[in-house]
């Protein structure tokens, strides 16, 4: 046996690098911050000035669905940029902390009882979330070697240290805005995101081989995003594409009637330009097998749009739900509403184990477990988690309130659909983005998130016109179709991407005799 020891970065607990758990950790009590903030965020829009917790904007809910839709959408658009900044110029690591940094600011800031405070906050938070959320998550695939069966098990440990800080912030943000107001429970986020970043850096020496800024050599082979811009102009085609597609965002976004039209322009401007840079970045791989993976990882960003399209309603109309029509009475105890986003987290925690292991057993059988499989299977199961608020809604025009079991349900059904897709996606991601793009990828990935957020603020607005049950039902049968269509697919798909995942599941075979997914 040697005797050398290991380097810190080299050292593995419960048979993982010890940076797992420093990213864990880190996006833990960052993910507190942000579902803490989210949880109150709609509700505290909505509260009017004789509100029993204090004071809220006293924004109607048209406004309140208007603000959280483009709240979420940029909060992950800004992955794009984030990504572009630490793959050309930071460094994933560097990133990482920059946007701790801009967190912590932005949630101090909300705590501070005035209206510039409010959206000086929620500015920092976005560019801080969009510095540290794709990048941390590319720093995790980093950690594992090409084809090493535990890269998706290690994906899913990290998505409980999310979970984790979901649960805690939605277990006491609830409580700490009922006993000392809305800018108490801001305040405790800000509390949360320090010590994120106080883990972060205390961590430094477990991760000393990931998130690094390119090197020289890598620099003198890699493309510059300025570059791949240039390259549009040198290109008819291209150029005249993108320039269709702005005259055409400009044209829809300043002449759609609403307070909001000018978003929906500058939205659509940005959206044509990423389209043009991502002409240009397929353009530039030099091989048909990096251009179909490419393609399959565009597909799948669809995915992820319509999944958070649904799934973002618990932050928006599912929450304004839980505080007006539902019957939260307990042993006498009136539950706080944010309470009911944690049961998402609750139920994650409780069952990841036990979802990972049915796909792994899948897998261990050669059954179809493919990552568009389970990112498909899972968009349908949390979709159908909206046939309990249909019956929420069918139970409160009878009886002018609904019971919880429903929102339990839904949120049952929504955490199993979770599990099934965004761990997975997250790792689908490291497995097929050319690796010069890793972070920019990485950063369209929660790009895609965001624009899902977008859809749950509209289809929140479009609840005041068609009432909750139609919007709750075109959930249902949306997501079955499109995630149906996407199985129907499935073999086609799975050729482009040229057998990405075919060395994992051959070494899951020869080496997974015995083995289980779960912590012993």
């Amino acid at each position: 046996m040697s005797n050398t020891a290991k380097l810190p970065h080299q050292k593995e607990l419960f048979g993982h690098p010890v940076g797992l758990y420093v990213l864990f950790f880190t996006e833990m009590w960052e993910r507190f911050s942000y579902y803490g903030m989210r949880s109150i965020l709609v509700i505290y829009m909505i509260a009017q000035a004789s509100d029993k917790n204090g004071p809220g904007l006293g924004w109607t809910e048209l406004e309140a669905y208007q603000l959280y839709g483009w709240y979420v959408m940029l909060v992950y658009l800004i992955s794009i940029p984030g990504g572009i900044l630490a793959d050309k110029v930071l460094g994933q690591k560097k990133t990482v902390m920059l946007g701790a940094v801009l967190l912590s600011i932005g949630h101090g800031v909300l705590a501070v009882e005035q209206d510039w405070a409010f959206f000086t906050g929620l500015g920092f938070i976005i560019i801080g979330v969009g510095c540290l959320k794709p990048n941390i998550s590319t720093m995790v695939g980093g950690l594992y070697k090409k084809g090493d069966i535990r890269r998706d098990k290690g994906f899913s440990i990290f998505y409980i240290g999310i979970n984790l800080g979901s649960l805690l912030a939605t277990s006491f943000i609830g409580l700490v805005v009922a006993k000392w107001g809305w800018h108490a429970g801001f305040g405790l986020a800000g509390i949360a995101m320090i010590l994120g970043l106080l883990v972060y850096i205390w961590g430094q020496k477990y991760i000393t081989h990931v998130g690094n800024k390119m090197s020289l050599e890598d620099k003198k082979s890699d493309v510059s995003i300025g570059e791949l811009f240039n390259n549009i102009f040198k290109s008819p085609v291209h150029l005249g594409i993108m320039t269709v597609l702005i005259i055409i965002s400009l044209y829809f976004g300043y002449t759609k009637e609403g307070v909001d039209h000018w978003g929906y322009g500058a939205l659509f401007v940005f959206l044509s330009l990423v389209i043009g840079l991502l002409m240009m970045i397929y353009k530039d791989l030099d091989s048909k097998i990096m251009k179909d993976r490419f393609l399959v990882l565009l597909l799948s960003f669809l995915l992820v749009i319509v999944f958070w399209g649904a799934f973002e309603q618990a932050g928006g109309l599912m929450s304004v739900y839980t505080e007006q029509k539902t019957d939260r009475m307990l042993f006498g105890m009136l539950i706080p509403t944010p309470m009911f986003q944690g049961l998402n987290a609750g139920f994650i925690i409780l069952l990841a184990v036990w979802v990972a292991n049915i796909w792994a057993k899948r897998k261990l059988k050669n059954k179809e477990a493919s990552s568009l499989f389970k990112m498909a299977t899972g968009t349908i199961i949390m979709g159908l988690g909206f046939v309990f608020m249909i019956l929420a809604v069918r139970e409160y025009e009878a009886n002018g309130s609904s019971g919880m079991q429903w929102l339990i349900l839904a949120y049952l059904f929504h955490t199993i659909g979770e599990l099934s897709s965004s761990p997975v996606s997250l790792s689908f991601v490291t497995k097929l983005a050319p690796a010069k793009y890793a972070s920019l990828m990485m950063g369209l990935y929660f790009a895609a998130t965001g624009l899902g957020g977008k859809v749950a603020g509209i289809l929140g607005e479009k609840s005041a016109e068609f009432g909750e049950y139609t919007i709750f039902t075109g959930i249902v049968v949306f997501t079955v179709i499109f995630g149906l269509i996407v199985i129907a697919l499935l073999k086609p798909l799975k050729r482009l991407t040229h057998g990405a995942e075919d060395n994992e599941v051959e070494m899951h075979n020869n080496e997974a005799e015995g083995f289980e997914l779960a912590d012993n």
